[in-house]
């Protein structure tokens, strides 16, 4: 796999080349360039897989070469390189494939787990290219893709497609598209196979047939057709059958475009309801959006990228601030209502606000002194929220750990802050050791030792050891997460030591942990 490392430094390209493990992350050919205008001819030789970005560079920055090398290599992932100070270019970041934004001066740990993202991202869109080509099989197949296109841009493939399926009349069939969004990937499941053959097989007691395709694997498009226009209360029927047919599968938003008359207008019943589930993000997952139907919505509302964003962040702010959970509350619930089932936004735009909303939550908790273990927020999280419910819920739970942190501990003397801040953010690194923290706070090892254990009464290497408990606990509680992993990710490569330390504390080795959260 290629990799192409971006940046107008050489010492930091190097250091990238140095510091990542990539021999135990895969077989990499690793290539550099200074600039964006450099790196653009460069990646349309070598086609790189993966991109390490710097945000500033002279000739072209960061975001303008990935604009570029996003429309040349899709199934490309990219990492963006920069600087606190450039977070307004976390907007452009959202919109682009952007796996992770990783600040500098830069951590090899975060960027090794950055990497290891991508390299997953890259190999599930080579599969995903690959299942679309066999969804895409067949005549009917490449028809129904054809017709996610204006008409007189594949008008001659179309008229091929149809003479060779042997239709009649298209001009005169009336066609409606069924769009339906799925949160999980399909592709490689017959589930969908077989919502095709009970679809197709529903729809014959109302004269209609279907052109099928998979779109990105998380679009499946359904082209109805007949003779006859279909009643209101025949797409109804079809709705709810598609509900039922996905209700155990998932969340999921359906929307029936509007009907059009003749193949060559069929387009424009897929542009409809593609253009309704624009703005599905903001309705509960499990909508049916029907065609010409005014979904019911809580009235008017702003803008919020025309209203004043910077008074609102320091009333939620001064908020957190005030240590209020009620004023919290009552200005989240504000907060949801305004954004609920509104049409006039992008999801983008709502994500853009809720990542400014994150960092003023990073900002209070520094301002309280208080610890808070995994501070970062990735943009991967804000991409992969489904709906606009699950984005609000991140940060109702963001804010509801701070608050709660926020009334059990009292504000900590500014070292101990600094100290366990520093463990939070190391506690991964299985050479964490107190002269690391010593150095970190510019004080004696013996010092730090004596301070510490003074002030919260336990050792440093109690903290640090408590902290991967409750990390390892957590971890746990998810099946898919391997107990030998989890050792990795707290700190321990020795996976029969962290099994030992485990037992030693809880009284459990990790898998009795585990069977005993299940009974």
């Amino acid at each position: 796999m290629n990799v192409l490392i971006v940046d107008d430094e050489a010492l930091t390209r190097a250091g990238l080349i140095t510091a990542i493990p990539w021999d135990s992350l895969g077989q990499f050919h690793l290539f550099e360039a200074e600039d964006g205008i450099s790196a653009l001819s460069l990646a349309r030789n070598i086609k790189p897989e993966i991109i390490l970005c710097d945000v500033r560079m002279p000739r072209m920055n960061g975001i303008e070469l990935v604009e570029q090398l996003e429309k040349e290599f899709p199934n490309s992932a990219f990492i963006f390189m920069s600087g606190y100070s450039d977070k307004e270019y976390l907007k452009a970041a959202i919109r682009l494939n952007a796996v992770s934004y990783v600040e500098k001066p830069l951590n090899p740990e975060e960027l090794t787990s950055a990497i290891k993202e991508a390299y997953g991202k890259v190999m599930q869109n080579i599969k995903k290219e690959k299942n679309e080509r066999f969804y895409s099989r067949g005549t009917s197949s490449l028809l129904a893709s054809a017709l996610t296109h204006p008409y007189q841009e594949k008008k001659e493939m179309i008229s091929s497609m149809v003479h060779e399926l042997g239709l009649k009349s298209v001009q005169k069939t009336n066609f409606i598209s069924f769009v339906l969004k799925l949160e999980q990937n399909y592709a490689d499941t017959c589930f969908i196979e077989d919502l095709f053959t009970n679809m197709s097989k529903f729809i014959s007691r109302f004269h209609l047939q279907a052109f099928y395709m998979s779109k990105y694997t998380q679009y499946h498009v359904f082209h109805l057709y007949s003779s006859r226009m279909p009643s209101e209360k025949a797409l109804l029927s079809i709705g709810i059958f598609l509900k039922k047919q996905l209700e155990d599968h998932g969340a999921y938003y359906i929307s029936i475009g509007k009907p059009a008359s003749g193949i060559s207008k069929a387009y424009d019943s897929y542009e409809s309801a593609l253009l309704t589930l624009q703005s599905s993000f903001f309705f509960e997952p499990g909508t049916l959006f029907l065609p010409g139907k005014k979904e019911k919505s809580p009235g008017y509302q702003p803008r919020i990228a025309d209203g004043n964003q910077n008074d609102f962040f320091l009333r939620f702010s001064q908020t957190i601030l005030s240590k209020s959970k009620t004023d919290a509350n009552d200005l989240l619930k504000k907060l949801h209502k305004n954004f609920y089932m509104r049409k006039d936004l992008l999801p983008y735009e709502a994500k853009e606000f809720y990542y400014q909303l994150f960092m003023q939550l990073e900002n209070c908790r520094q301002q309280m002194k208080l610890p808070w273990p995994d501070t970062s927020l990735k943009i991967t999280i804000l991409e992969n929220c489904f709906s606009y419910d699950e984005l609000h819920s991140h940060l109702v739970k963001k804010a509801e750990a701070l608050l709660n942190a926020a009334s059990d501990s009292a504000k900590e003397e500014s070292t101990i802050f600094l100290i366990k801040e520093y463990i939070h953010a190391h506690y991964r690194d299985e050479t964490l050791s107190v002269c690391d923290i010593a150095r970190h706070v510019l004080l004696s090892v013996a010092y730090v030792c004596t301070f510490f254990k003074k002030e919260t009464g336990k050792t440093i290497n109690q903290y640090i050891t408590e902290l991967r408990i409750k990390k390892a606990k957590e971890l746990l509680a998810d099946s898919r997460n391997q107990i030998a992993d989890i050792s990795d990710k707290i700190g321990y490569s020795n996976s029969n030591y962290f099994s030992k330390i485990f037992k030693k504390t809880t009284g459990n080795s990790p898998s009795e942990y585990r069977e005993n959260l299940w009974k």
